[in-house]
């Protein structure tokens, strides 16, 4: 913000026969100028308080004095000058939201790609490995129904009829199948597959 205070507008050599007009200077850049840096402060708040951001509040303030600088001559000075700068500074938000909204990347222009890295499909063949060899360390009987209700996503009673046996049956050998396959699983990882 303090590099604002340094911003000076060329003098121009007033025309002759021209008077100033009351409430303006003989040069109007130096009023324009001394009445922007009165109101500075206001303007920087207002622009904290309609949201911007702060790292682009000098920016904004650009704009802002660059908008005033051009209607300095039009501007009825008879009137208080904090309205008509809320108004800029309003539009001047406003645009500068717009602008970053369509000029901001968008995330779906670029699709990441869907497939599988070689480090996670390498990944994903290592534990499938050592899920195989955990899967061979348990008896038949508790494989096939954890296989059947995990892996293929049968319901407990339908495994049930398929093999013959109450579903109290199939909950038991499911609850130990599972217990095996986990502690087989740790040891696997603990101790390395088998060659």
């Amino acid at each position: 913000m303090g590099s604002l205070h340094s911003i000076r507008s060329p003098a121009r050599a007033a025309e002759p026969g021209r008077a100033a007009e009351p409430g303006r200077a003989a040069e109007p850049g130096k009023a324009c100028v001394d009445a922007f840096e009165r109101e500075l402060d206001y303007l920087y708040g207002t622009l904290r308080r309609l949201g911007a951001p702060t790292a682009d509040i000098d920016d904004l303030l650009q704009d802002i004095f660059v908008v005033l600088y051009r209607n300095w001559a039009s501007l009825d000075l008879t009137r208080p000058l904090r309205p008509w700068l809320f108004g800029v500074a309003f539009r001047v938000v406003r645009s500068h939201r717009r602008r970053r909204a369509r000029e901001s990347p968008w995330v779906g222009l670029d699709p990441e790609d869907p497939t599988d890295g070689p480090d996670r499909q390498l990944a994903g063949r290592e534990s499938l490995a050592v899920l195989w060899a955990a899967l061979e360390q348990i008896p038949r009987a508790r494989r096939e129904v954890v296989m059947k209700h995990d892996l293929e996503g049968l319901e407990v009673v339908d495994i049930a009829r398929q093999l013959a046996m109450t579903k109290f049956g199939v909950y038991a050998r499911l609850y130990k199948g599972r217990k095996e396959l986990a502690s087989a699983v740790r040891r696997l990882l603990r101790e390395g597959l088998p060659t």
